[in-house]
């Protein structure tokens, strides 16, 4: 009678610890036999984490592991990776301990139990460099969304004085529509005065710019449009220096040569950072992302910020996919799929990516047919993460292979897309014993 051998697992990492992230104290366990007190409490002041770091060195520990708890574990994680600790950052999904029984002393023991037979893999982290472009990219848009609040402060102040500017001008904030509000602002009161500072692409008559400034001219609103021009041009002035400090460390990060012999001109686009970037993205990442249709230097910076011009870490392009959380989801039961939506994420990324997709509504390019395509066939948002998927796998095979992107256009695609369904219509013809034959032979 043969005997069953029982598998058992194996120890992958002896000298692991494990540590339980909190605001104000963070708990670490390490192996029982390396300390009498193998689970301690550590404050999260900087001399209680040097303290932490020493007692680790002591216990002979070399790798870590611990949640990404808030902003709470930078600290942690950007003091051991200094130090020469193998820093693991796992998902809290992956360590979910047995339920009911919850502790901070647990939860540390849990991940260096989980961390010492190898069941826990690391978040994916970029460079220091780029981990610092990446907060101020950040720093960036959080500025543009508090300008663009104040923008409808604006709009409503102007409202509230029946000034209906913003009926007969697309934008507000443009040439046009700033010259008057900070007339107003300043005020002046007369309408047509205020009409002829019009610039000449307005389509919109001088007449009809005069009806929509005849509002009343309340104090109170005034003081209100007053205060939100005023926080909308600090923001500008922020935004100045973020473009400044997004430009230096750009220029040290450039690692092929010859990328700044180009003349350099201003990004377009409204929002668009006031520095050529698209050089300098040339620079860093040795190809032009921008020459892929719907992807503009600001939706590139987003994607390099995120990920950095070095995708070694990620094995193949469905890796690189899946993490960003643009591909089918495998929910499969009793072998029914009970679920393919693409599992829900934050990634900045991929929320750039399905802008640019959802762009490409008009283009006329290879990937615009594709979108369109998509769309006869799927609803809108999975059309949208379905071409966002293929944005990815392009922004991969440029960075990891180099070469450039070139469009087909919209016929080639099309024409090839009618390749393939004749094909298989012809193959599934031949199968039910009939054959295919073309309109024109058959006449």
């Amino acid at each position: 009678m043969a005997t069953r051998t029982r598998r058992t697992l194996d120890i992958a990492y002896p000298n692991a610890a494990g540590i339980d992230i909190g605001s104000a104290s963070h708990y670490v366990a390490v192996p029982a036999d390396r300390d009498d007190e193998p689970v301690r409490e550590f404050k999260s002041f900087t001399c209680e984490l040097d303290n932490l770091v020493t007692w680790l060195t002591a216990c002979n520990v070399d790798i870590v592991a611990m949640e990404s708890t808030g902003v709470y574990w930078i600290p942690v994680y950007e003091l051991l990776e200094s130090r020469g600790f193998t820093v693991h950052l796992v998902n809290a999904r992956h360590v979910k301990n047995v339920s009911g029984r919850k502790s901070d002393v647990l939860d540390c023991q849990w991940l260096q139990q989980l961390m010492s037979y190898g069941l826990l893999s690391g978040a994916f982290r970029p460079t220091d460099e780029i981990c610092a472009l990446r907060a101020v990219s950040r720093q960036r848009d959080m500025l543009l969304r508090y300008q663009a609040r104040h923008v409808q402060h604006i709009q409503k102040a102007l409202s509230q004085m029946n000034v209906q500017l913003a009926n007969v001008i697309s934008d507000i904030m443009g040439e046009t529509g700033q010259k008057i509000v900070r007339a107003i602002i300043a005020g002046e009161r007369n309408a047509t005065t205020l009409a002829k500072l019009k610039h000449a692409r307005i389509r919109a008559s001088e007449e009809e710019i005069v009806k929509s400034l005849q509002g009343n001219w309340r104090s109170e609103h005034l003081f209100t449009l007053k205060q939100a021009m005023s926080l909308y041009d600090a923001y500008g002035v922020e935004l100045m220096a973020c473009d400044q400090q997004l430009e230096a460390m750009l220029a040290v990060l450039q690692k092929h040569a010859g990328a700044q012999d180009k003349p350099q001109r201003p990004s377009r686009g409204k929002n668009a950072p006031r520095f050529d970037l698209r050089t300098y993205l040339i620079g860093l990442c040795g190809v032009d992302l921008t020459r892929i249709n719907g992807i503009d230097t600001a939706t590139a910076l987003k994607v390099i910020s995120e990920t950095g011009p070095d995708l070694s870490r990620f094995r193949s392009a469905k890796q690189f996919v899946a993490w960003l959380g643009l591909c089918p989801g495998t929910k499969i039961s009793g072998g029914k799929i009970l679920s393919s939506a693409s599992k829900r994420t934050t990634n900045r990324a991929a929320q750039a990516l399905r802008l640019a997709a959802a762009a490409l509504r008009t283009s006329q390019s290879a990937l615009g047919a594709y979108y369109r395509r998509m769309c006869a066939r799927l609803d809108r948002p999975k059309a949208i993460t379905a071409t966002a998927h293929k944005l990815a796998r392009l922004i991969y095979a440029m960075l990891t292979k180099g070469g450039e992107y070139i469009d087909q256009g919209q016929d080639y695609y099309e024409e090839r897309y009618r390749q393939r369904v004749m094909h298989h219509l012809a193959r599934r013809a031949e199968k039910l014993g009939f054959k295919l034959t073309p309109v024109s032979e058959a006449a």
